[in-house]
């Protein structure tokens, strides 16, 4: 439980850039798919989400709110792929076809950032991000 508050104050307390960022994610991968929730897209989605949301969660019990936090969304990558060869099913003209593009380019765009923060966690930078949680 604690790693849950601590985690959810780190994104609270983070720069509105990052917040902004955050909307930007949570719109994709949790808002929108509510909307669409009989769709198995959606539904995989959700459970994506959940699931790297807990994982983020264990990693900022393991270590801190630090660059090692965004090692959840690792379980983007199948997701991605899912919903890439899907992509024939959902056109882009449609809005879920939209808006699975759209969720394809901000998780990869997540993914880099995430990967070039865990770089920089095993290169040796492993304070916490936000100090005061």
């Amino acid at each position: 439980m604690e790693a849950f508050i601590k985690f959810n104050k780190g994104v609270l307390k983070s720069p509105a850039h990052v917040k902004i960022w955050m909307v930007a994610l949570l719109s994709v991968n949790l808002f929108v798919p509510l909307f669409y929730i009989k769709l198995l897209e959606a539904q995989v989605v959700l459970a994506a989400f959940f699931a790297s949301f807990a994982l983020m969660v264990a990693l900022t019990a393991y270590s801190g709110f630090s660059r090692l936090v965004g090692l959840g969304h690792i379980l983007w990558v199948p997701l991605l792929y899912f919903l890439w060869v899907r992509l024939d099913l959902n056109p882009a003209a449609s809005f879920v076809g939209l808006w699975v593009r759209t969720l394809i380019v901000l998780n990869v765009v997540s993914l880099v950032i995430d990967i070039i923060e865990a770089g920089r966690y095993l290169g040796g930078d492993r304070r916490e991000i936000l100090s005061g949680l």
